[in-house]
């Protein structure tokens, strides 16, 4: 169980109209390698909506990160937020997942459709215990963890998806079941099943979300480690060097850039065997050197990547293109955003000549700012990130 780890995703679609969610999703790490993640669906929607759910995510997840009890969250949520003068009731509904170390899973539920676990792809039932808070019922499980298991926390804006217009009573958690169950596959990351959930309920609404709609996925998954060579050295006696560190490493390689590919050849003393398929006319070919599992172009590629890592980060729009596409950028992203748990870069600080014409866009002369860029992006997928310059 050691090795294993959390891989957590969320995306969101708004209500028709609105500019901000009612949703809101809140992740702590914590020191003891725990997380706790909170699901809030503020009351409502716009800008309220957004505030209640924020607060109490923030709120909850702090807390209980502390180690207070749920008692005291509720208590310290009824008494912060403002009540609503309509409905009479003081904040949002939530579900709070509580990962331990990998080996348990907590589970706790207020109003929000229930938590979906699957096993190996498959559902299985999980025990609540039901609890009186402030008047309020919260439901309370743990469940013993297992590789590959799959939490699935939504809001209610899932199970209403569609009430009125393709279906008479909403998408029941059952049907919700029954097609994660369907376009399950082991090799995909939280944030793509996420994106699958939610694609599917914008899709059943028309395009236009009768209330804001959140899927949030947790995987536990083992950890994978990838490693990426960008550039050669700036002092070319450590070119050994660098080769002999990042060839070393366990996991996958990924080599970046023309004369990178030629060092890093010659240190396995093999050849590059180029590829002349334009797959995107916008994205140099890729290569082959035996020994190495992706070999690509390096600016203009990793542009790309940082490119589809931003959008990943945002509604994740341009899945459908790195998704599914054999160019290397492409390849390079489905390589770090879904299959790496830990990306080791080893960044060349040679200047390139052909990165000196004035006549280029500024960010293909900063190769180092896209290494920033796409570190942060990829830090903030949840990968653990190790640069290593030379």
């Amino acid at each position: 169980m050691n090795n294993l780890c959390t891989d957590i995703g969320y995306t969101s679609v708004n209500k028709a109209g609105e500019q901000l969610c009612g949703d809101h999703v809140e992740v702590v790490n914590q020191e003891d390698g725990s997380v706790v993640l909170v699901l809030a669906d503020g009351l409502g929607s716009g800008v309220k909506a957004n505030i209640l759910s924020t607060l109490t995510s923030k709120i909850i997840s702090t807390m209980m990160a502390n180690n207070l009890s749920i008692e005291d969250c509720v208590a310290t949520i009824a008494a912060t937020l403002p009540v609503c003068e309509v409905r009479g009731i003081a904040y949002s509904t939530f579900t709070i997942l509580r990962i331990a170390g990998q080996r348990e899973a907590e589970i706790i539920q207020y109003d929000n459709p229930h938590v979906i676990l699957l096993r190996e792809g498959k559902h299985i039932d999980y025990p609540e215990t039901a609890m009186e808070i402030g008047g309020k019922t919260i439901y309370r499980s743990r469940v013993a963890l297992q590789e590959n298991d799959v939490f699935i926390a939504m809001s209610d804006g899932a199970i209403h998806a569609g009430v009125g217009s393709s279906l008479n009573f909403g998408w029941q958690r059952e049907d919700i079941i029954d097609f994660m169950e369907m376009m399950y596959d082991n090799d995909y990351t939280a944030k793509t099943l996420s994106t699958l959930l939610v694609g599917e309920c914008n899709r059943l609404y028309g395009g236009k979300p009768g209330d804001d709609t959140t899927a949030c996925t947790v995987k536990i998954r083992q950890r994978r480690p990838v490693n990426l060579l960008i550039g050669p050295p700036s002092d070319p006696a450590d070119v050994g060097k660098m080769m002999a560190l990042f060839f070393g490493k366990e996991g996958k390689h990924i080599v970046c850039g023309g004369t990178t590919s030629t060092l890093a050849a010659q240190f396995l003393h093999e050849e590059v065997v180029p590829e002349l398929d334009y797959v995107d006319p916008e994205i140099p070919p890729t290569a082959k050197i035996r020994g190495v599992d992706l070999v690509t172009e390096g600016v203009i590629t990793i542009n790309r990547v940082l490119t589809y890592a931003q959008s990943y980060l945002a509604d994740n729009s341009e899945y459908s293109k790195w998704g599914y596409q054999r160019d290397g950028a492409s390849r390079i992203a489905r390589l770090l955003f879904e299959e790496a748990t830990d990306i080791n870069f080893y960044v060349g600080r040679a200047v390139n000549p052909a990165h000196q014409n004035p006549d280029l866009p500024i960010n293909f002369s900063i190769k180092m700012r896209l290494v920033d860029q796409l570190s942060d992006c990829l830090r903030k997928m949840g990968k653990r990130i190790k640069v290593s310059y030379f």
